[in-house]
């Protein structure tokens, strides 16, 4: 994919020994806030990538996610896949997102998006960055085990790694076990945890 996308930002600086972790589909309660409380723990920081409705129907776990200094993105209003949307109903729904969150940055829900609406991002938009990353948890996969997902981002993760979770109802059986063994093994092996 990266190949296919050049422009997009797939990992940071590989020289330092920095990690960017990554949340999308939230806030929502329970399980943002267990992540929150989890990087508090480990005295890490993340970026979460929000959607739209959700922090209107969760402003205050929204506000928990900001005053915690983590960083927040722009995962699109209603979490619209790209490909299967009109290039204008995509660019509105990310402005209305980018309403609430403020943020300069942008990932597509799904990973999925068209070279056209990359173009029309970087017209209309032209201060996003839109970020995508190099090691996925798959903890959104509910037919893959805990295990499965803590080897995926162990096995993957080096420096200047953008890693991908994901705070919702879906990944939380996955999440709930294996981010602390993340978290744990990353900074024991030297790693500190940036936002982006």
């Amino acid at each position: 994919m990266q190949w296919f996308y050049p422009t997009l930002t797939w990992h940071k600086n590989r020289k330092e020994k920095s990690i960017y972790l990554t949340f999308d589909d939230g806030p929502i309660p329970v399980v943002t806030s267990y992540v929150l409380n989890t990087l508090k723990k480990f005295n890490a920081k993340a970026t979460f990538f929000c959607i739209g409705e959700n922090i209107d129907k969760y402003p205050e776990i929204y506000a928990e996610v900001i005053s915690e200094g983590h960083m927040v993105g722009n995962h699109t209003y209603n979490h619209l896949k790209g490909w299967n949307t009109d290039n204008n109903d995509y660019l509105n729904n990310i402005k209305k997102c980018s309403e609430l969150t403020g943020s300069k940055l942008f990932r597509p829900p799904y990973g999925r998006i068209k070279k056209s609406q990359i173009s029309a991002i970087s017209e209309q938009i032209p201060e996003t960055e839109i970020v995508m990353w190099d090691v996925l948890s798959g903890d959104f996969d509910q037919t893959i085990s805990t295990q499965t997902c803590i080897n995926n981002v162990l096995k993957n993760s080096r420096n200047g790694s953008i890693i991908v979770f994901h705070d919702s109802i879906k990944a939380f059986d996955r999440l709930e076990h294996s981010l602390p063994v993340i978290l744990d093994t990353l900074n024991s092996n030297g790693f500190i945890f940036k936002v982006l």
